[in-house]
């Protein structure tokens, strides 16, 4: 026999907190077991208390995987329904060597554990991640696609708009292997948001490299709403503040530029009402540049999804600089106190 066909990949245990996701959960958990993967995997659900189908998607998705040996869906709860929270708990419900992490709202890319496993071996890397693909599925959520992997709509993000295969601070989602997940502890369940840079960050500390790939990708659903659109972003701002306090020299222009923005547009406001219309000048000047960024953003789409763009953009930018802005000391000095010191620990090969 070949000696190459004897070697058997790495089990897999893909990881998945799920809270309200019926609209999702089965194309994200049907996205994982079409992988093709040659090795064992098994899905790990963790429930959050959900007010839709969700749970009851989800029972029906381990019913009907449960004779499958290979690629079987297990459900942990999490009565929490915090990220984190759902997360340390199906890591600690899994059993393989390769734990992925994915969402209720996306979808893995054909072959990505594959390509993940081997990027793994090539690079002695901890944890490796790709890019971020927004799909909508109707016009407003098409918009927000657009914008969210335009370079106006997030900056010179790799993971949202791409780039080359490097060494990273932190990527989408990830592909871990356990030892390194095991050896900090898991997540830091006081990181609501941000939780992934919060460990890739102990990781780095820790000597293990993260690194990214255009290779792997991941479909990722966008919030159905302004409304829903407006809080995921406060919550980013709010918790990249509280992340630029934690580990001091991680913040830079492109984080800024929101919270200077809305400091900016409000002064204009302010100033055109109250002494001069010239003041109006800086809000007109940013409606004019997201109208303008929109039209490369929204090429190929109809005419319908195009004219949301700058509602998409507008509602990323402000609510994601009022979050920083509003962040509240008090809660970066609570998870400062939870603060983990990185574990160190020799690297080892897949």
């Amino acid at each position: 026999m070949n000696a190459k066909s004897e070697v058997q990949p790495p089990a897999v245990s893909v990881i998945m907190p799920v809270l309200n996701e019926e609209r999702h959960l089965r194309e994200a958990v049907h996205a994982i077991l079409q992988q093709e993967y040659a090795g064992e995997m098994e899905v790990v659900v963790a429930l959050g208390p959900s007010t839709d189908r969700t749970d009851e998607i989800a029972a029906e998705l381990v019913r009907e995987t449960a004779s499958n040996t290979n690629a079987r869906v297990h459900t942990v709860p999490n009565p929490t329904g915090r990220t984190p929270a759902a997360l340390n708990a199906a890591i600690k419900a899994s059993r393989h060597p390769i734990v992925v992490r994915v969402d209720g709202h996306a979808a893995l890319s054909p072959g990505y554990i594959t390509t993940a496993v081997r990027l793994l071996e090539e690079t002695g890397a901890m944890n490796v991640g790709g890019i971020m693909h927004a799909e909508g599925q109707n016009d407003w959520e098409h918009a927000v696609a657009a914008a969210m992997t335009s370079k106006i709509g997030v900056g010179n993000a790799a993971f949202h708009t791409g780039g080359e295969a490097q060494q990273a601070e932190t990527v989408y989602l990830g592909v871990f292997r356990r030892e390194a997940l095991e050896r900090q502890g898991g997540y830091n369940e006081e990181f609501i948001r941000a939780q992934d840079w919060e460990l890739n960050f102990r990781i780095r500390e820790a000597g293990g490299l993260i690194w990214f790939s255009p290779e792997l990708k991941v479909s990722y659903r966008p919030r159905p709403s302004v409304k829903a659109l407006a809080k995921q972003y406060k919550d980013y701002g709010r918790w990249r503040h509280v992340v630029a306090r934690y580990h001091e020299g991680s913040i830079n222009l492109r984080y800024l530029a929101p919270p200077t923005a809305v400091c900016a547009i409000a002064a204009g406001i302010v100033v055109g009402a109250a002494l001069t219309p010239w003041g109006f000048v800086v809000p007109a000047g940013y409606l004019a540049a997201i109208a303008a960024g929109s039209v490369p953003a929204g090429k190929g789409l109809p005419l319908k999804a195009r004219l949301r763009i700058p509602v998409a953009l507008a509602t990323m930018h402000m609510s994601w600089g009022w979050g920083f802005l509003t962040s509240p000391r008090s809660l970066a000095k609570k998870v400062i106190a939870s603060r983990r010191p990185a574990v160190l620990g020799e690297t080892q090969e897949v």
